[in-house]
């Protein structure tokens, strides 16, 4: 039976928020945090883009649940050796419950400093790369590391848990899944995919923490639920590459029309209806999934922790 977590969303949430919403989340019965690492929003409606290690370091004060990043590119915004410090440091300030998540990125994010965006081949390289300076970080030692992508010079880091940091890998497609498989301490993907799942365990993941999450709109409208996801997130519906190449949060509005408030209602999980809630969980369950994490998008917070502690969590087993 899986466990069942909250998605914080850094997009469309301010920090102060954030952290009362992971209050509420550990009140009603979660039992892991994600929360997102962006440095921009989508799109200008969500409004918010927190620096997550600030985030992360109220949040190891305000609840005692496991963190995540979902997830940090440590590849082009940031050197690895940056993320390795910061990761450590939440490790260490949340007595060793977090795991740092990480994938190849987006341009929204990653181009800020005028960098050039690469391709997913040339992504996926720097992604290994980057969790090898990493993990030989994550030991205390003195590091230098001249590689294709990156140098590091006698960088050693004083401030690191007890164990290493584990790094889980997300995957949309299979080259992405195979190196999760392969290097990863566990898998994140967003879809409830079974065949994902089974080539990620098959290729060498075996039964390391397989992760995925949702985002849903309570509220007792589902109309009006349905017209906010469309506001709001409407690029959770664009096909193809778009979300990983479009470099600001003005060319994904460009884009909203080809969304409809129509594919909003076949596709996510809005109003107040238990079953629909129900279900959309137990898909990932079904899947072959060690953690589900679900984001509320709607304000109305506190009325959706207590649906999901009342009515929802009790039928999934949390």
């Amino acid at each position: 039976m899986p466990e069942y977590g909250y998605f914080l969303s850094c997009e469309q949430f301010g920090p102060a928020e954030l952290v009362e919403q992971a209050r509420m989340a550990e009140q009603a019965g979660f039992q892991a945090l994600w929360i997102s690492d962006h440095y921009h929003p989508w799109n200008d409606a969500q409004g918010e883009s927190a620096f997550v290690w600030s985030v992360i370091g109220a949040l190891s004060e305000a609840v005692s649940l496991p963190v995540e990043t979902a997830v940090t590119c440590p590849t082009v915004r940031m050197h690895p050796a940056m993320v390795a410090q910061a990761a450590a440091t939440s490790a260490v300030m949340t007595e060793g419950r977090f795991r740092l998540g990480v994938g190849t990125g987006e341009a929204l994010n990653e181009h800020i400093l005028g960098d050039r965006w690469p391709p997913l081949n040339v992504r996926l390289e720097m992604l290994e790369e980057s969790i090898q300076v990493m993990r030989r970080l994550f030991t205390g030692e003195e590091v230098t590391h001249h590689g294709t992508h990156y140098t590091v010079e006698n960088a050693r880091l004083y401030t690191v848990p007890d164990e290493p940091v584990p790094i889980d890998i997300s995957g949309f497609g299979p080259k992405a899944t195979s190196l999760a498989a392969r290097v990863g301490d566990g898998y994140i993907t967003m879809m409830p995919d079974e065949d994902m799942v089974t080539q990620y365990r098959k290729g060498g993941g075996g039964s390391k923490l397989v992760s995925g999450g949702t985002k849903v709109c309570y509220g007792h409208d589902r109309e009006a639920c349905v017209r906010k996801v469309h506001r709001l997130w409407y690029n959770e519906l664009l096909p193809g590459e778009m979300g990983q190449v479009l470099p600001t949060p003005s060319h994904f509005e460009q884009l909203s029309e080809l969304v409809t408030e129509e594919m909003v209602r076949e596709n996510s999980v809005c109003g107040d209806d238990v079953d629909e809630h129900v279900a959309a969980l137990k898909e990932f369950a079904d899947a072959g999934f060690d953690r589900v994490y679900v984001n509320q998008i709607g304000e109305d917070q506190r009325g959706f922790f207590d649906f999901y502690r009342t009515k929802v969590l009790p039928q999934l087993g949390g």
